[in-house]
């Protein structure tokens, strides 16, 4: 988890940018237009880490334009860009972004297509938070783009109430195995290349669009509800069994609680490095080889992952500082899950970490915890128990009801923590308004909340 890198220095302000910046990430997300359909052709040299790319756009201007802009990492070089089948007037290339100048105004609510080239030396975006974006493994390539990562592979609104749909193509060398977002639509093999090519139709965050390489099998894991298959280095096979052998148990379980899975399929990648923390991405989850190691002691992030697919890639944050309603949620599932495997149940799981909690400084507010402390594990932990907290007030068959209905009526769009309490107030007769100011929105610890069922 990291921080956006900063501009250059000597790199002029521009106040084009500053209505689309998410002062979480600043300098990131560009005002104008509005992407609906990113098409994105790559090939990648897997030995000298190599990346040559076409990105078609499709998008709206939403005021006219004479002048935009796009993310995109100054390790990429664009080369050529059109719009509307036409050369710009300009293009101009620095401090991450990619300014277009066009010779016609395009009026509001016209259509563009975009048309870049690029190509470089992929590297990881540097931030506070440490680098993020297009990363070598040992063998391969991760991408882990949280939250400011994807300009570091292609041309993007990276903003993350910037949703589109998206096609990614991408031909590298044939042992390799290639692991995208959505279904994997067609696969060809050609003088020692194989082109891979997955469609994404339900809108996604350009910080969840991803590629996997590495040299892995692929093995099913199950086909209902969901079919989900894992991606994984054939070494790590049979401890793969035992670690994520419950697969299929979290996500009937999840299903039950949170409403259909909101997409096709789902894959679980297993790289052949350790990594620190999974990584989330839409309808992928990737874990390193340390969580794969014959145990179930990692089975709490497994959970935690999946429930992203729902709160997080589905649900998307419309600003950062809402991360308590990706993390709260998912960690709360991961309580849920503890209680329905007979671990220990949802509120002795709540009880621990209040204690760390009560032990911890209470000086961050969960609803606005700001850029350097995002991804503390007491926005994870405090948003967890605020989501138990709305249970306790609500009782159990409306607070599930409640989910179903969070996770259906906003289905693939960009939500707020206002959304949630809006929906939260029609299925309590009381206000409770004091339940979000004192759990999001102070510092001090609120008592515990308890079910009087448990």
């Amino acid at each position: 988890m990291r921080k956006s890198a900063k501009p250059r220095p000597g790199a002029a302000p521009n106040l084009q940018h500053a209505r689309a910046v998410d002062p979480y990430i600043p300098g990131h997300g560009n005002p104008g237009y509005r992407i609906s359909r990113y098409d994105l052709e790559i090939e990648y040299k897997v030995a000298s880490n190599r990346l040559a790319g076409k990105a078609e756009i499709t998008a709206t201007a939403s005021e006219p334009l004479r002048r935009f802009s796009l993310d995109l990492s100054d390790s990429l070089a664009a080369s050529k860009v059109s719009v509307n089948g036409r050369r710009p007037a300009r293009f101009t290339q620095r401090g991450g972004k990619l300014d277009i100048t066009l010779a016609t105004e395009v009026p509001a609510g016209a259509a563009m297509t975009l048309s870049i080239r690029y190509a470089g030396t992929p590297r990881p975006i540097r931030s506070t938070w440490g680098e993020v974006g297009w990363e070598e493994l040992t063998e391969g390539v991760i991408v882990a783009s949280q939250p400011s990562g994807a300009p570091s592979w292609f041309p993007c609104d990276d903003h993350p109430a910037s949703k589109a749909s998206y096609r990614i193509e991408i031909t590298t060398d044939s042992p390799y195995r290639v692991v995208s977002n959505g279904v994997l639509t067609s696969r060809r093999v050609a003088a020692g290349h194989t082109t891979w090519v997955f469609e994404q139709a339900a809108p996604m965050a350009s910080y969840l669009a991803t590629i996997q390489i590495g040299a892995y099998e692929s093995v099913k894991v199950a086909e209902k509800p969901v079919p989900i298959r894992a991606v994984l280095p054939p070494r790590l096979r049979r401890q793969f069994e035992r670690s994520f052998g419950n697969q299929e148990r979290i996500m009937r379980a999840f299903t039950r609680w949170f409403g259909p899975y909101p997409f096709p399929e789902y894959t679980v990648v297993i790289t052949d490095d350790t990594l620190e923390i999974p990584v989330e991405a839409q309808t992928v989850s990737i874990f390193g080889a340390n969580h794969c190691d014959g145990t179930r002691d990692a089975e709490r992030l497994v959970a935690h992952e999946l429930a992203h697919q729902w709160f997080g890639n589905s649900l998307t944050l419309t600003r950062w500082k809402d991360i308590w309603l990706h993390e709260g949620f998912a960690c709360y599932a991961e309580w849920l899950w503890a209680q329905e495997c007979g671990e220990a149940t949802t509120q002795q799981m709540v009880a621990r970490y209040y204690a760390k909690l009560a032990n911890s400084p209470a000086n961050i507010l969960i609803g606005d915890p700001g850029p350097d402390d995002m991804f503390d594990d007491r926005v994870y932990k405090r948003g967890a128990i605020t989501v138990h907290a709305l249970r306790v007030a609500l009782g159990d068959p409306a607070f599930f009801t409640l989910l179903h209905e969070w996770t259906s009526e906003y289905a693939h769009e960009s939500v707020t923590t206002e959304n949630l309490v809006t929906l939260a107030a029609k299925h309590s007769p009381e206000p409770l308004r004091d339940l979000w100011r004192t759990w999001l929105y102070e510092t001090p610890l609120p008592p515990l909340p308890v079910l009087e069922s448990h």
